[in-house]
């Protein structure tokens, strides 16, 4: 039973601290468009997308007029469009075209982006999974609201290091095709290993092929709520600390289950999964960084940021699995660079390094995000930098990713607009060491001991 109690506590968090609904994404099923005609398939594509979800923005905008609670963006997700294209796609050219008819269904129905001109290569590339990686620089130069992912490894079957090498390739070949923008195309890339089949967040998100035809996933998001929080129990022992985010987490996720469900109902598609994670904006006061700081940080990157950030991570997971049956996704803390303010000011102060977020990585729910690194940065390096990720992932059987922009033009201590949701950011200094030698070899690095559970 909801008290009126409840009802005032869910307002205040909305009005004052930031919560919000950060996405609907509705994940549809593309297998059934698959034609040997590249025509056939791209007019199959567009007919689905704008079928099922032309309802799905008004319905969004619709919920959160009435329940008073921002759903702030809708998305779509798709089965990966290397499956989708295998039988009609001969060169990358023709998965550009997939894309352009992705972003035309967009546009249509009015999605802010759509996730799943994807890849999935943990084990080995086939032909066309290779012609869409390929594809990818050209795709993000000519759309607008495509992004794109690769997942390049997993706990059950190692890191494919080819994948690896190719995909440092794509991401310089990504930001120089976009440089006119400050490489923004590498902005809609990310490199994954364990990507989950059913994330609704961007620029991951794929429908994987063990979902439903469509399904309704759910991102709700809230660092401003558990700042807010922690300041009114500020020098309270790790106890109190620890309850009072799990408490947090748990009313965020009932605000979540209700505008999921909601959705479902409306839209006629099955809900899926809540994705509790705590996602920062560049917005002051919705920061992860800040929740850090009032844990008794100065900056995130000093000493004992991995243990804060690792016992954050954890109670958001506690509360959301106790507030819904099927929380989903990555459900975690997100420590982007350029979505953060306090991320960013962190850079600034010289608290925060690659290497020090790449540890952090191990125990938060993604990897290193939006991050600027200079221009000049080698495709070996960025190989390098994903093939470290990966190894994170794949040891401790979590989802980890890169997302870096290697900005063209830009140096060591240069600052990056991106501008909404991705924000700006300080490009951030790379090893000068080399990695050449190791990406250069072929094959992949096997699965760890533990993958063996049959």
């Amino acid at each position: 039973m909801i008290n009126s109690y409840e009802v005032f506590e869910t307002n205040k968090m909305i009005l004052e601290e930031n919560l919000d609904v950060r996405t609907i994404t509705m994940g549809i099923s593309l297998l059934d468009c698959a034609d040997s005609s590249l025509k056939t398939t791209c007019d199959n594509i567009y007919a689905k997308l704008t079928t099922l979800a032309k309802d799905l923005v008004k319905t969004g905008d619709d919920i959160g007029r009435e329940f008073g609670v921002p759903v702030v963006n809708k998305r779509i997700s798709i089965t990966p469009a290397a499956l989708v294209g295998a039988r009609c796609c001969r060169k990358p050219s023709d998965f550009v075209r997939i894309a352009k008819t992705l972003d035309k269904a967009a546009k249509k129905v009015g999605v802010n982006f759509i996730g799943g001109f994807s890849a999935v290569v943990s084990k080995g590339m086939t032909k066309a999974d290779e012609l869409l990686i390929r594809s990818i620089p050209e795709a993000m130069a000519v759309t607008d609201r495509i992004c794109s992912s690769v997942n390049v490894g997993s706990t059950k079957t190692g890191i494919n290091m080819d994948a690896v090498r190719l995909m440092g390739e794509i991401i310089k070949a990504t930001a120089e095709r976009t440089k006119e923008r400050d490489s923004i195309g590498c902005a809609k890339l990310v490199v994954l290993c364990n990507a989950p089949d059913d994330n609704p967040f961007m620029a991951g998100a794929f429908h994987g092929v063990s979902e439903a035809d469509a399904i309704i996933n759910v991102g709700v998001s809230g660092p401003g709520v558990v700042n807010h929080v922690l300041k009114t129990i500020r020098g309270a022992d790790f106890e109190t600390l620890c309850e009072t985010i799990k408490k947090t987490a748990f009313k965020i996720t009932r605000v979540g289950q209700l505008v999921a469900q909601e959705a479902s109902a409306r839209l006629g598609i099955p809900f899926g999964i809540i994705d509790l994670s705590l996602a920062p904006t560049p917005a002051i006061g919705d920061s992860v960084a800040d929740i850090l700081k009032e844990i008794g940080l100065e900056h995130p990157g000093a000493p004992g940021t991995t243990a804060a950030l690792a016992l954050l991570n954890d109670q958001v997971k506690k509360g959301g699995v106790m507030a819904s049956s099927y929380v989903g996704g990555l459900s975690g803390a997100f420590i982007p660079v350029s979505e953060d303010q306090g991320m960013i000011d962190a850079v600034n102060a010289g608290a925060l390094s690659i290497e020090k977020l790449e540890a952090m990585t191990c125990v938060c729910s993604v990897g290193l995000d939006m991050i600027a690194i200079p221009g000049d940065t080698s495709a070996a390096s960025i190989s390098g930098i994903i093939a470290d990720e990966s190894a994170i992932g794949m040891i401790n059987q979590k989802t980890t990713a890169v997302r870096v922009i290697p900005v063209a033009g830009k140096k060591v201590g240069d600052t990056v607009e991106f501008g909404g949701l991705l924000g700006y950011a300080p490009v951030m200094a790379v090893s000068r060491f080399s990695c050449e030698g190791m990406i250069a070899r072929k094959g992949r690095i096997p699965a760890p001991i533990h993958s063996f559970k049959n």
